[in-house]
């Protein structure tokens, strides 16, 4: 196993390359003229201008040499200031955030964050419980509304249920308002009596033992986190019960019951562990989504994540601040598949690593 985690590890920096060449090439769709709009803050107001800027940043170079820069940035010989270069966090200057794209990420990933900590308990929970009971009950009255739910939850877009559930917890009961935080608890942070360790407004509120601040940031989350696990218990209710149909049939667990043991035995501890692989590639991928931002959820509930942010910045063209959210997302997707793969060995050990 820990060779096969080091192994892993190492081949980290070289998926991120093949990510950062990819994302690059996309913008070479750009002419040089638009691609120096992304390098400041106002757009050049003449020529002379814009080419400065092109010369300035090299985009008339070849190329890989526009890569090595982009990757690395450029120091100037006169001042000894480096701008630009990824790999040192500067992923340029956002115009729809008005902040360097570095600044919005870990202004607005604590956010999502925040919601996706707080989604993945009952996102994961219910589905995987759900799916089982309906392997188990198959064709029985618990498996055909199960999977009428899933039916019904994979052909309901997300943001229809987000407005159904808006409409009817916020608009008709007034229970769930959509946001981040009430008006009260802005001013409270604002105003330092709220220390932020961790800047995670669940986990800050507890740590300042601030009860009433927990309630109110939870109370703003339970609408996305409603609308996010519902759409996904569909999907890990129809894996699950699929999994667990296969595993049921395979001889070592006929094998289980003849030996006559009880039934919540050979469900809990033949059956569903075993099920537990496909379960848990999809789970990654779920939660890679969720930190990645859920774009739609985010913008029906005013959620000011880092799904919001990005769509924004795709609405207004924004596209340094849409390639530095991309290079994000990829990290986020390497990091998470390394994590699911050493779960398969933690989970089945008939799976070698080594």
């Amino acid at each position: 196993m820990t060779n096969y985690i080091i192994r892993r590890l190492l081949l980290v920096p070289v998926l991120l390359f093949g990510v950062t060449v990819i994302i690059f090439a996309m913008l070479q769709f750009l002419e040089p003229v638009e691609r120096s709009a992304l390098y400041v803050k106002d757009f050049p107001k003449n020529e002379k201008q814009i080419e400065g800027i092109i010369k300035k940043y090299g985009l008339d170079q070849p190329i890989y040499e526009q890569y090595y820069r982009w990757l690395v940035g450029h120091v100037d010989p006169a001042t000894g200031i480096r701008t630009g270069g990824i790999i040192y966090g500067d992923f340029g200057y956002s115009r729809t955030g008005s902040q360097p794209v570095i600044d919005m990420i870990k202004n607005r990933f604590p956010n999502t964050l925040d919601l996706a900590l707080w989604t993945v308990f009952p996102m994961l929970s219910v589905g995987i419980w759900l799916g089982v009971k309906a392997a188990v009950h198959q064709n029985g009255f618990v498996d055909q509304a199960a999977r009428i739910f899933s039916i019904v939850g994979t052909s309901f877009p997300t943001f229809v249920f987000g407005l159904l559930v808006l409409i009817l917890f916020y608009a008709k009961l007034g229970w769930f308002p959509p946001g981040k935080m009430s008006d009260w608890v802005s001013q409270l942070i604002f105003s330092g009596q709220l220390k932020q360790y961790t800047h995670l407004l669940t986990i800050d509120a507890l740590l300042n033992g601030r009860f009433d601040v927990f309630w109110d940031a939870l109370k703003h989350m339970i609408l996305p986190i409603l609308t996010l696990s519902y759409i996904n218990w569909a999907t890990f209710v129809r894996v699950t019960r699929s999994s667990m149909l296969e595993t049921l049939r395979m001889e070592y667990v006929v094998t289980a019951r003849a030996k006559g043991l009880s039934e919540k035995t050979v469900i809990n501890k033949h059956a569903r562990p075993n099920a537990m692989l496909t379960i848990v590639t999809l789970a990654g991928m779920q939660v890679v989504g969720l930190l990645g931002g859920v774009v739609i959820t985010e913008t029906v509930f005013n959620y000011p994540g880092i799904g919001q942010a990005a769509a924004n910045a795709a609405q207004q063209l924004d596209v340094v601040t849409v390639l530095g959210f991309a290079v994000f997302n990829g990290f986020i997707l390497i990091v998470a598949n390394l994590i699911v793969d050493i779960l398969y060995g933690v989970i089945d050990p008939r799976v070698r690593l080594d």
